[in-house]
């Protein structure tokens, strides 16, 4: 058995655990996964934020009360 000892702290041994654990996430409205991976001991999730046209801003055009079609009447 390794002992790591450290000023502030000491170890019996320091590594990733590898017993099951189970670890859920609420995803915010219109995020989807689009993939997933296990490699070397890390899970990656690809996530996608895809917002609806109806949701996304808009742009107006604000024009003066004296200007019509770009010219000043």
């Amino acid at each position: 058995m390794q002992t790591l000892k450290n000023e502030k702290s000491s170890y019996l041994h320091k590594g990733i655990a590898q017993r099951s654990f189970e670890k859920r996430f609420k995803l915010a409205d219109h995020v989807h996964v689009t993939s997933a991976s296990y490699e070397h001991g890390m899970l990656n999730i690809d996530l996608v934020k895809e917002i609806p046209e109806a949701l996304k801003p808009k742009r107006i055009e604000i024009t003066n009360s004296k200007t019509i079609n770009g010219k000043i009447s």
